[in-house]
């Protein structure tokens, strides 16, 4: 299968796959309405100040409901 230019620009099959999980982390945002830019900053932010890894799965996209992540449909075609 060929890989997406993206991921051929990483240079690396690791550069491959990092680049595969955050596209993956921004489709699950986009599918479930979590506005991609915002959970990445939450994310971050939460990783940055010692999230314990015990409770990674609390930082998935399907579980956010933090003020300011859900996406509003106000946005018109």
């Amino acid at each position: 299968m060929a890989l997406p230019k993206p991921c051929r620009a990483t240079g690396h099959d690791e550069g491959g796959r990092n680049w595969a999980r955050f596209a993956s982390l921004i489709g699950t945002c986009k599918t479930r309405g979590v506005e991609p830019c915002a959970y990445l900053r939450d994310l971050f932010t939460k990783l940055a100040n010692g999230h314990l890894a015990r409770d990674i799965d609390d930082l998935m996209p399907w579980t956010q409901k933090t003020e300011g992540l859900i996406r509003t449909s106000s946005h018109s075609s």
